[in-house]
This record gives C-alpha cells, sequence and structure tokens, in this order.
C-alpha cells in the first residue's frame, strides 16, 4: 500500500468523525432525542423543552468535551461503578505508554527505517509504506541495537504502569468492598449440588445440613424454584399494569368500539387495540384451589443460604462441603440485581458438558471466520486480487482512486461489518455455559470476544494466505515467531486502516448513538409507540473492552517494526477517553447507559493479562527479526528481557491478583465487629429475607382496583358481582386501568395470574427458616 491510499482511508475517517461530532453536538440538544443521549431522568426534567424553537439547539458545539474532561475519577465511580473505573483506567494506561512509544519510535526509529537502505527514494504520497518498517534496514546493520533498546525502554514502562494503574485498581476494590457495609451479597452463599431424596424436600436437606454442620453461624436459606413461565406471566402483568395505570377514566369499558390508526407509510388502517375474544373463566375459588403447584418438583437443587456474618459466609464459600466435590459446592452470591435466575435451575454436573460445547462451538466459530477474513486479505493486496479476479484489472488501472479506496478503505470495511456479528454470538455461548450473574455471563463474553478477534484480526491477517497455508504454519511452532518477524511488517498497512475504520469511525458512532437514534425514530414515527421510560441500557464492556485491548496489542508489535502506526492509535486513545467519560460520566445526570450490576474490577486482570501477553509477543517477534537480520548482539538482549516480563508478571500474580479472587478475612472481620458493636447487625439480617426475592414487586399490581363495566363475565353472578365490585371500585380515579378503546379485556386473567404468583411467594417464604 502507498501513502496514498494511506491518506485517502485517513481523509474518509476523518470526514466521518467530524461530521458524527457535529451531529451529537446537535442532535443531544433535540428534546426529541433526549431519552437516546441522557436517560430517563433527565427527559423528565427537560420535558419543558419539547416544543420551544432555540436557536443554539443547531449549532454544534464543543461543550461536552469540556465537561467529559472536567468528570473526576470519584464521580465516575459513584456513577457507573468500580468497572466503569477499570475501563477509564485502560484508556488512561494506554495513552501514557503510546505517547512515549510514538515519540520515542517516531523520532527514533522512523528515520532508522526510512534510510535503512541506500536506495533511491521518490516522493513522500508516492512511497511503500514498507519503506517506513523495519523491513527496510540492511541485514547486519549496526543500527539494530537502538531497536533492541527502545524494546527495553517500552517494556519497561509498560510493566511500570501496569504495577502502579494494579495497585490503584486493588485499592479501590477494597474501597468498594469496605464502603458496601450492608450488601446482602457478603452474607449470602450460593449452594448448587443440592442432594435430593425421596423423603424430603429440597428445603429440608438444606435446613438439616446447615444446622448440623454451620450451627454457630447459619441463619436461614432460600430455596430457588423451576419458575419460568410464571416469572414470565408475573413479568407481563408488571408490564401491562404499567401501560394502563395512567389512564385517568373510572371504567374499563368492555363494551366501547376500537379506535383505528392511520399508519405512516402506506396510509392503510390498523386496529391497534383490538384483542382477541377470550372465554372468560366461569369458576372463580379461592387461590389455593385455582394454582395446583407441587413445590417438591418445582424446587431446584439450588438455594441461596444466609449467614450470620461476613465471616461465615466467606469460610463456607471458600472451603469443601463434603468429600464428594460434585455436591453442596458453595460459592459467594452474586448480587440481587446481577443474579441470572433462568441458569439457577441448572444441574451443577452439568456445567462442564456445557462448558465443553461452547468452547468447541467457540473455536468453530472462529475457524469458519477465516473465510471472510482471508477474503479481506485478498483485498488489501493488489496484485493477488487481480489474479483472481481478471475483470478488475482494467478497473483499477485506468481509475487511480479506485485503486485507493479498494486497498485502503474497502478491506477494513467489511471486516468490521462482519465483526457485528461476533459479540451477540459469543454472549449466545456465555450464556449457554450457565453462569449465575449477568455480570459473570458478560465478563465471559469479553474473554471469547477477545480471544476470537486477536486470533482473526491480528495472527490471521499476519499469516496471510489460505486457510491451508495458516494450519501449516501453525502444525511447526517453532517457526512461528520467523514468521511473525517477516510478515508483521508487511501487514502493517493493513492495522493502520483498520485502527482508522474501526477505531475512530466506531467512536464518532458511538457517541452519536447511530442504532439508538435509528429505533427511536422508528418507534415514535413508524410504530407510533409511546416512549418507553423503563428501558436504558447498560455499557457494553464485552465489546469495548477488547476493541481497545485489541489496539493496544496492535501498537505494542508494531511499535518497534512499524512505528507509523503509533499516532493513528494515540488518536483514537485520546479520541476514546473523552467519548467514554462523556458516555460513562454523570456530570449532573447519568447520560446514556445505567450501570445495573458491578463486577468489582474483575476486568483489570483481563487487562492486565491481555498486556504481558502483547508485551511478551512483541519481544518474541523482536527475537525473531534480529535473528533474521543477523544481529546476535540485539537477539540475545531481548532474551533476558521475555525472562524478566514473565517474573514480573508472576509477582503481580502472587501480590495482587488474589484480592481479585476473594474477600481478606480481615477487613470482613472488622466489619462485622463494628455493625455488632453499632447494633446494625439485627437490622441487616432483616433485610436479608427480602433481598433475594425471586419474583420481586408482585404485590405492588393493585388490579383489585379495577371496575369492569359491559363484561360478559360479571353478569353471570350477582352475588359474587355485588361482592367484587365493591372491592374493585377504585378511590382514587388517577390509579384507575380504565381506557376506551379496549374492548373485552382478560383483566380477570391477570388478576389470576398475581394471585398465582402471590402463592408461590408464599412457598417460597416456607423455606425461609
Amino acid at each position: 500500500m502507498k501513502i496514498s491510499a494511506l491518506l485517502t482511508s485517513a481523509g474518509i475517517n476523518i470526514g466521518l468523525c467530524v461530521l458524527f461530532l457535529s451531529l451529537y453536538s446537535v442532535l443531544r440538544k433535540q428534546p426529541a432525542n433526549v431519552r437516546v443521549y441522557f436517560g430517563r431522568r433527565i427527559a423528565e426534567e427537560n420535558e419543558r423543552l419539547r416544543g420551544a424553537f432555540i436557536l443554539e439547539r443547531f449549532v454544534p458545539s464543543t461543550g461536552w468535551i469540556v465537561k467529559a474532561l472536567q468528570c473526576p475519577e470519584e464521580e465516575i465511580l459513584a456513577a457507573a461503578g468500580l468497572d466503569a473505573v477499570v475501563f477509564n483506567r485502560i484508556l488512561v494506561f494506554s495513552i501514557r505508554i503510546f505517547s512515549l512509544a510514538a515519540v520515542l519510535c517516531v523520532f527514533g526509529i522512523l528515520p532508522l527505517n526510512y534510510f535503512g537502505k541506500d536506495i533511491q527514494h521518490v516522493r513522500i504520497p508516492s512511497e511503500s509504506l514498507d519503506i517506513f518498517t523495519i523491513g527496510n534496514v540492511e541485514v547486519k546493520s549496526r543500527w539494530l541495537w537502538v531497536h533492541c533498546v527502545a524494546l527495553y525502554i517500552i517494556s519497561g514502562v509498560a510493566c511500570i504502569l501496569l504495577y502502579i494503574e494494579y495497585k490503584h485498581i486493588a485499592r479501590l476494590r477494597l474501597l468498594h468492598l469496605t464502603s458496601a457495609t450492608s450488601h446482602p451479597s457478603h452474607f449470602t452463599v450460593l449452594v448448587r449440588g443440592i442432594p435430593k431424596t425421596a423423603k424430603k424436600s429440597c428445603s429440608d436437606v438444606v435446613d438439616d445440613f446447615f444446622t448440623k454442620y454451620h450451627s454457630s453461624s447459619y441463619l436461614f436459606h432460600q430455596v430457588v424454584y423451576k419458575v419460568g413461565k410464571v416469572q414470565k406471566i408475573m413479568t407481563g402483568a408488571k408490564k401491562a399494569y404499567k401501560k394502563f395505570k395512567h389512564f385517568t377514566d373510572e371504567t374499563v369499558d368492555q363494551g366501547c368500539r376500537s379506535i383505528t390508526y392511520r399508519c405512516c407509510l402506506c396510509g392503510a388502517s390498523s386496529n391497534s387495540f383490538k384483542l382477541l375474544n377470550t372465554e372468560c373463566e366461569q369458576n372463580r375459588g379461592k387461590v389455593d384451589n385455582q394454582v395446583s403447584l407441587n413445590s417438591d418438583d418445582e424446587e431446584c437443587t439450588a438455594a441461596f443460604v444466609f449467614f450470620k456474618t461476613r465471616y461465615a459466609a466467606l469460610v463456607a464459600s471458600e472451603i469443601l462441603q463434603t468429600s464428594n466435590p460434585m455436591k453442596w459446592v458453595a460459592n459467594l452470591a452474586p448480587e440481587p440485581e446481577d443474579v441470572y435466575w433462568s441458569n439457577l435451575w441448572l444441574p451443577y454436573k452439568q456445567l462442564w458438558c456445557r462448558r465443553i460445547f461452547t468452547l468447541l462451538g467457540s473455536i468453530v466459530f472462529m475457524f469458519l471466520f477465516l473465510v471472510p477474513v482471508t477474503f479481506i486479505q485478498g483485498l488489501s493486496q493488489l496484485e493477488q486480487l487481480q489474479q483472481r479476479l481478471p475483470f478488475l484489472r482494467g478497473i483499477l488501472k485506468e481509475k487511480y482512486y479506485m485503486t485507493q479506496l479498494v486497498t485502503g478503505y474497502l478491506p477494513s470495511v467489511i471486516l468490521q461489518i462482519f465483526l457485528y456479528t461476533v459479540a451477540p454470538i459469543m454472549m449466545l455461548f456465555s450464556t449457554l455455559e450457565g453462569p449465575t450473574s449477568h455480570s459473570e455471563r458478560k465478563r465471559s463474553a469479553c474473554c471469547k470476544v477477545l480471544y476470537f478477534t486477536v486470533w482473526n484480526i491480528f495472527f490471521v491477517n499476519v499469516l496471510s494466505g489460505t486457510v491451508i497455508s495458516q494450519l501449516n504454519v501453525l502444525s511447526s511452532p517453532k517457526d512461528i515467531p520467523v514468521q511473525l518477524a517477516r510478515a508483521i511488517p508487511g501487514q502493517a498497512t493493513f492495522f493502520i486502516t483498520y485502527v482508522l475504520t474501526s477505531g475512530w469511525a466506531s467512536l464518532s458512532s458511538e457517541l452519536m448513538q447511530l442504532f439508538g437514534l435509528i429505533w427511536n425514530f422508528i418507534r415514535k414515527y413508524v410504530l407510533r409507540m409511546r416512549e418507553d421510560t423503563e428501558f436504558i441500557p447498560s455499557f457494553p464492556y464485552h465489546t469495548e473492552v477488547p476493541k481497545v485491548l485489541l489496539f493496544g496489542l496492535l501498537g505494542f508489535t508494531c511499535s518497534v517494526l512499524a512505528p507509523l502506526i503509533l499516532p493513528f492509535l494515540l488518536v483514537y486513545f485520546f479520541l476514546g477517553y473523552v467519548v467514554y467519560r462523556n458516555q460513562l460520566c454523570s456530570f449532573q445526570l447519568l447520560n446514556v447507559y445505567r450501570t445495573r450490576y458491578d463486577t468489582g474490577g474483575l476486568y483489570w486482570p483481563i487487562a492486565h493479562n491481555t498486556v504481558i501477553f502483547s508485551l511478551v509477543l512483541t519481544q518474541v517477534i523482536g527475537l525473531g527479526v534480529f535473528g533474521l537480520k543477523e544481529s546476535p548482539v540485539a537477539a540475545g538482549f531481548t532474551i533476558p528481557l521475555i525472562i524478566l516480563t514473565l517474573l514480573f508478571n508472576q509477582y503481580c500474580r502472587n501480590r495482587l491478583l488474589p484480592l481479585f479472587r476473594t474477600f481478606p478475612a480481615q477487613d470482613l472481620i472488622d466489619m462485622d465487629r463494628e455493625d455488632e458493636q453499632s447494633g446494625r447487625i439485627d437490622e441487616i439480617h432483616h433485610q436479608l429475607h427480602s433481598a433475594y426475592c425471586q419474583f420481586p414487586d408482585t404485590e405492588d399490581v393493585p388490579l383489585e382496583k379495577i371496575k369492569i363495566v359491559g363484561g360478559d363475565e360479571e353478569q353471570g353472578s350477582s352475588s359474587s358481582s355485588g361482592e367484587s365490585t365493591g372491592k374493585e371500585t377504585s378511590e382514587d380515579p388517577k390509579m384507575d386501568l380504565s381506557h376506551p378503546t379496549l374492548k373485552r379485556l382478560p383483566i380477570t386473567r391477570l388478576r389470576h395470574a398475581v394471585r398465582s404468583i402471590t402463592f408461590l411467594i408464599r412457598l417460597q417464604k416456607r423455606g425461609l427458616s
């Protein structure tokens, strides 16, 4: 690729960035988009702006950049949690290390690469990018020691910065632990693999076991039930109630005609509120007669066990309960809002099978993805493209700009389109593994996406050629350093265009919330639906963390070999720092994303391991390059650098990683003693009874405040109708569920469903012994 093709790609992406940033500064001021950019609470406060014409709303501005940069780390921690701080620190670390690398390599290494051979240079726009790589350096050149020194400096500074960030995040994690003095997850253990017996229920088995073996610290327990279908009914009832409760009429007239609306696209009429006629239930008995539920059959082999102190819960979660490791498996419970209830009923013995199958599925998907990546790699190599597609020779030769577009911009765009399918598939694989929390599922998906992108974006593109040639390289691992040393300088041009397309353009798209804008427009103006005031998305760590770490890998591996990529990477990290702080911080209120759950900083070990892998890979590739260039001194000094980096990683694993795996007993005991001395321990124990409710917020659906007029159901029985009418008439007209367009609303079925769920809650509370 020539410099002119790179400039073409850079110009297109810079134009897109400027356009998207300008559109964002205008669209964020529009009242119609307030829920896209600022969430529910800001939307409620800005309701008064919805029809006002203000000229400032249509003028691009940079005030949001200043606010994002002024947002302190404490505010990000309070608004978005420790995971947001970890993500911010990854960007800060990247900015620091690659600022040093850019200054060192662009001004020190790049001139040596450019003048490495005594050749006749042409004009810079017509130069090939290979001239700026280490491949242009002569064999046995005396200047290769400069590359080795630069490699030492970058690796040493990276390790120092890594250790500083590791200690800082570990301190924040301890503060996160001690600040949540009454968090229910610290007193709770999730027990799985409970053995079932024919004589006793699961609840009795759990109570007998922990009363016998943890009698001094055991408090009570709560059995998990298999009630997926009933839970869906409950969720539907709640949604129906929230949809209807804002109507202010006094009755629900089931004999009214329905209202039709015109579609704004085709003009056809649609009966938006027409409901199917349903047969009303004839017999209305008591709840116990209506709901037939065998609690023994619906109990899972899992339960939440509550302890009197945090230390007792920690000990119970760390030790082996029985001689059979597959039974009575105890782990610290996730946060109440973080529990993934759908996977709690899975048998514990089934999990290892699920993990093997999802691992195999991920590997198969990674190899299937080789087909589009290999095709895209051919687009970046013009000679191979003309040989495989002869009809393009005339077009590419006659139209020079087509050559620049095909080689400089098109490959990275096509690859980015294919990559949009990766995150949903990996999230599906992570769900099938059986995680018990939302954060664990997202963290597992993050690792899978990271492995996928590192393999398909880096290694597959570096080991260019067909799938067979790539498998041949893998069959001889000792040749991998040499193959990488030969290939990376030539593939640096593709990586630069990938940074421009997947980095710069995707950041501006993330800031503008393109998909959110499109869905908001379709929802309001095409589907004619009301604005959803409840749904606010959570931050996609499983896609953004791998992307940042992949760019860090590209920066480390290309820093000495092809330094021209570093300025483009540095622009990406600076832009990402501003964009993501704007998305996560709450200058006044929460901006775009809402934090529902938090891992407590567990994304940092993933980032640390990835950086160490990137450093070692860079050093191994450097060793291969120095061997190809026949520089034994530089190659000999690279080997101790690899050993020192691995020793540093082992020190961090022993010194800091245990703080991310479990909680220190000293801090937990101090917190328990403080609660006992202050008298808060009884209040905490009382709060535990309602912390892990499998059916939350079901008793607050007052369906009895409904008066039904004109239905067939109430006309059949006079006595029961008179009795129910007296109970179902609302005292406050504002709380009535009514709408004149609802015809034959099956309100009794809704009421019976909620009563059934209430019965299940009573069954659940029987296990709290």
